[in-house]
């Protein structure tokens, strides 16, 4: 088949490097503009745009797809994951096959751009791939193909998507040939067991110490690493990696911590959790140890 590809991010990445390697005709990537980064937002291009640019294949930066219609009328099908914007009702039908969305969840589980943060949030035991027909819905197009996976108890969504982009790269060639041999069929969404998932937002990433410690403990690793877990001590903003629950610690009120046989503990709603990593405001992260050993007054957080 001639492909097109759309996508933008990390995430996205090992789709359009298996696509690359396969027999189909990779003849335009997509992907977002050019955007800032960094503490000196100098404008970067996309992790997707910088493969691309090494294999050779044309690029198209831009979120104005219906400006490029005759780009998608020339292939047989545009595989997307993570693109970043809707596709115009009157691009849909464009390609012979359409717009394939390679999706990092169990669809009709979490539709929406953080299907996999909800996924840990939420305590979700399993997740998947699913690839599915972009129709003029948010995720809701008929599905072709998934795949299935447990989540692991210390995973961050960082960690998850990281294997759900490589699993996700090979159900998507599996699905052309499906596609091309006639296997697959479309098939319509339950309609029972739709989520949404939508952007987590830094506000949604502060850790709420009246909480019992398993729901902190999926919120951070939700958050980790974008945009990263946060509390405030004082007027200080301190970010926190990942942390261990510890069930037999249960005498400090939320948000007390202490040092306690060279562990970093934090009281919530229900019992403590351990501390790894702490980074505050303006300083390098620092072994939490390390970091408590050097604070001068007693600590909450708030």
């Amino acid at each position: 088949m001639k492909i097109a590809f759309a996508g933008t991010p990390l995430a996205a990445v090992p789709t359009l490097t298996a696509l690359l390697a396969s027999d189909h005709e990779v003849t335009l990537v997509v992907t977002r503009p050019d955007a800032p980064a960094g503490r000196g937002r100098t404008l970067t291009s996309s992790p997707v745009a910088d493969v691309a640019g090494l294999s050779g294949v044309p690029v198209l930066k831009t979120s104005d797809l219906m400006s490029h219609r005759d780009k998608f009328a020339a292939v047989d099908c545009v595989i997307v994951v993570a693109f970043g914007a809707m596709v115009p009702r009157e691009l849909l039908s464009v390609p012979k096959y359409g717009w394939i969305n390679v999706h990092f969840s169990l669809l009709p589980h979490w539709r929406g751009a953080a299907p996999v943060q909800y996924a840990i949030l939420s305590g979700d035991e399993f997740t998947g791939v699913t690839t599915f027909q972009i129709d003029e819905g948010l995720d809701t197009g008929p599905m072709l193909a998934y795949l299935t996976t447990q989540i692991e108890p210390a995973q961050t969504a960082t960690d998850l998507l990281d294997r759900l982009s490589i699993e996700g790269a090979q159900l998507a060639l599996a699905t052309l040939t499906g596609i091309e041999n006639g296997s697959i069929l479309p098939l319509h969404q339950p309609i029972d067991g739709i989520s949404q998932a939508p952007k987590l937002t830094v506000s949604d990433a502060r850790v709420r110490w009246n909480d019992p410690a398993l729901a902190i403990d999926r919120r951070i690793r939700a958050v980790t690493k974008e945009p990263g877990a946060w509390t405030m001590r004082d007027d200080v903003r301190i970010k926190l990696g990942p942390v261990t629950v510890s069930p037999h610690v249960t005498d400090l009120a939320p948000g007390q911590v202490a040092l306690r046989d060279g562990e970093v503990l934090v009281g919530t709603g229900s019992h403590a959790i351990a501390l790894d990593t702490v980074h505050e405001a303006g300083r390098n992260i620092s072994d939490a140890k390390v970091w408590f050993n050097n604070q001068s007054s007693s600590v909450v957080f708030e």
